[in-house]
Parts: C-alpha cells; sequence; structure tokens
C-alpha cells in the first residue's frame, strides 16, 4: 500500500514541479487546467469537419427568395455548380475512404451534363417558421461521365480501368418566394 501512494505522490509532485515552470503556466486570461492544452486532431477528421462545414453553409439550406411578379416568368435558380455535383457523387459513392496499398479508387476525365427535369411553383400556403410563401420545385438530372481506375494491393494485386463509367446524381434546388398578400380563401386563417 505503502508504495502505491509513494508514487501517486511521487507523480503529484512532478505534475505540480512542470506545471509551474514557465512552459505550462499562464498569467493572464481563464485558467482551464489541462483542458487549455491543445489536443492534436487527426488530419483526416479536420477535413471531415471542414468538409461539413461548407457543405452546410453552402448547399444544405434553403433560401427564401423575394416575391415572384406577376408580369414576369418563373426562372428557377442557376444550375447546380461542378462542385455541389461532385460533392453530391462522393456521397453517394466515394473515392476517398480506401485504404492505400489496399484498395484505392481514381477518377479522371470528369466531364458532366445537367439537365433541368421539373420547374414548377406551388400554390401560397402557410409555412410554420417563414410565414406565407410559395414552394418553388426545381429538379435537375446530372450525369457525370468519366474514367475510374482501381487499384486493389492486398492479396492478389490487380488493377481495373473503366474508360466509360458514369454515374447520375439527382439535385434538388427547392426554394421558397415570399407572398406579400395571400388569398386564404374560406375558412383558413392566416
Amino acid at each position: 500500500m505503502s508504495r502505491k501512494v509513494s508514487w501517486i505522490g511521487a507523480f503529484s509532485i512532478l505534475f505540480l514541479v512542470l506545471s509551474a515552470s514557465g512552459c505550462f503556466t499562464q498569467t493572464y486570461g481563464p485558467q482551464l487546467g489541462l483542458m487549455g492544452y491543445p489536443i492534436p486532431i487527426s488530419p483526416y477528421f479536420q477535413n471531415e469537419f471542414e468538409n461539413e462545414a461548407f457543405q452546410a453553409e453552402h448547399y444544405d439550406r434553403v433560401a427564401i427568395m423575394d416575391p415572384i411578379p406577376s408580369n414576369l416568368d418563373i426562372q428557377s435558380l442557376d444550375p447546380p455548380s461542378d462542385d455541389e455535383i461532385i460533392r453530391a457523387l462522393e456521397r453517394a459513392r466515394p473515392t476517398a475512404g480506401g485504404s492505400p496499398l489496399l484498395h484505392t479508387r481514381y477518377r479522371n476525365n470528369i466531364r458532366i451534363t445537367k439537365h433541368k427535369l421539373l420547374d414548377q411553383v406551388d400554390e401560397p400556403r402557410f409555412y410554420p417558421g417563414i410565414g406565407p410563401a410559395q414552394l418553388h420545385h426545381v429538379h435537375y438530372l446530372c450525369k457525370i461521365y468519366f474514367s475510374e481506375k482501381t487499384v486493389v494491393g492486398w492479396p492478389i494485386p490487380y488493377t481495373t480501368e473503366n474508360e466509360q463509367a458514369m454515374e447520375v446524381v439527382y439535385i434538388d434546388h427547392d426554394h421558397f418566394h415570399r407572398v406579400g398578400n395571400v388569398d386564404a380563401g374560406p375558412g383558413n386563417d392566416f
């Protein structure tokens, strides 16, 4: 029992000496104790956090636009960007996450075609949190043509190449248009 106490005491004194040295102490700002020191994070997880934040900021939000003027033809937003299409393809069929020297997939010579499938506006209605608005449906069919190379290194090394690979991605750019004066009709109180 005395050996255990002596080891705990020795580590306590060592910790106090190291924490009292100039490298470990701060003389200003909040004191967080051991939580004040940086904890290393793998670059893989850091990259994943940054990708999720970029996706949420640029592509996962639903826009609320101004009302549609009655004298103009309804136009949708811009077609999806190539970056948005490639990100959607990576979520559906990722190339990353393979193990180097075990299984790796590459995509080269990428060509993208975009086709608008649907562009219509619903009737005005009340949406909680938004108010009276119209939902504008815009759907795109995106075809991605590429050459794919798959390298497998274990147990038997081999490489496959598909020069005419194609994937299809559907992207929705639904958004809202505010409505200034909604005709609620009888029995509906907006």
